[in-house]
């Protein structure tokens, strides 16, 4: 197996974040992802190498031209006059009855974003290109004649759609790394979150199929996607499907789901299957609710390896950081 990552993700640096003078609690850490990096690399799970630099192109195959300027620019942008110290967080939000849309980075911050826990810092547009260069270079690697390949991605990437950011996301990795492979793509996430933006991203679009299992939106986030009735549109009804769950599901419950999902993409006959890898599905995950323990990891990283499919990793929520190294691991040894 290789790993891909990226040491620019350190540069979006949310370790200790204020927001007017207060502790700004900001779960999405780089230590996250330096975990994932040292338990693959002290399990001698294969090579650790660096991304490819693909370019823009890839992802504005994804993204809208001006959201991607804006966050290139947003945070240089910013009038000096008001400047907070950082992050900047929006302070308004456009909603369903706006007029127009701005044209101050301000503005800009509430139009493009859907929500206030995503904070744009000085680097983060390089940390998240270099995020999605990782996912583009996993692709390759399978396209190649990998089997696997996992994307040690940070930002993660799930709920940005093509012109919003929230939930820590401002790239789309995994919707980038599908539309690069150009072939029948399936990806499966797995993350305790739906991942809103891949879905509206792929939901008129029947190249790629999307399937997700995720906490119900009645009762946590992002609670405007990720109902079963959310099936596609167009030439690509019935391309979507969503398993919303109770929270405090366990591993026998999780797992007679994820069959269920796993059937459906089996008779759907991709070529390629991309998992958006959320570890914050585990007991005890303080951004989660679900109950998955190690054992139940490794069961689902084995229902995963009997499709037989050319593999995609793309890391993106977990974040009790005192178990995660563990139930990555756990996952990942029946698919080596």
């Amino acid at each position: 197996m290789y790993t891909v990552y990226a040491r620019q993700h350190l540069l979006h640096d949310t370790t200790h974040l204020s927001v007017e003078g207060a502790p700004f609690v900001y779960e999405e850490v780089p230590a996250r992802i330096e975990i994932l990096r040292q338990a693959v690399l002290q399990a001698q799970a294969g090579p650790i190498i660096a991304p490819t630099d693909h370019g823009v192109d890839p992802i504005l195959a994804i993204h809208d031209p001006d959201y991607l300027a804006f966050l290139q620019t947003a945070f240089a942008e910013y009038p000096s006059h008001s400047r907070p110290a950082e992050p900047l967080l929006p302070s308004t939000f456009a909603n369903r009855r706006m007029r127009r849309k701005p044209k101050s980075v301000i503005g800009l911050l509430g139009y493009y974003g859907f929500g206030s826990g995503s904070p744009i810092l000085e680097h983060t547009w390089e940390a998240a290109y270099w995020s999605a260069q990782c996912a583009l270079t996993a692709a390759d690697l399978v396209r190649g004649g990998e089997k696997l390949a996992y994307a040690l991605c940070r930002p993660p990437g799930h709920h940005a759609a093509q012109d919003l950011y929230g939930g820590f996301c401002y790239l789309n990795n995994a919707a980038i790394a599908a539309r690069s492979l150009q072939s029948p793509t399936a990806i499966l996430d797995i993350d305790f979150h739906h991942g809103n933006g891949t879905q509206e991203i792929f939901y008129a679009d029947p190249s790629v199929l999307y399937c997700s299992l995720h906490a119900h939106p009645d009762l946590d986030y992002p609670y405007y996607w990720g109902e079963a009735d959310e099936t596609g549109a167009g030439p690509a009804k019935g391309c979507n499907r969503n398993f919303p769950l109770p929270l405090g599901v366990n591993d026998d419950d999780y797992l007679h789901t994820l069959d269920q999902a796993l059937d459906w993409l089996a008779r759907s006959q991709p070529r390629y299957l991309i998992v958006s890898l959320g570890l914050d599905i585990a007991q005890g995950d303080p951004v989660g609710g679900f109950q998955i323990t190690p054992q139940g990891f490794s069961a689902i990283g084995k229902r995963i390896a009997d499709l037989q499919l050319p593999l995609i990793l793309v890391q993106e929520g977990g974040y009790l950081l005192e178990t995660m190294a563990q139930n990555l691991l756990c996952f990942l040894s029946n698919l080596m």
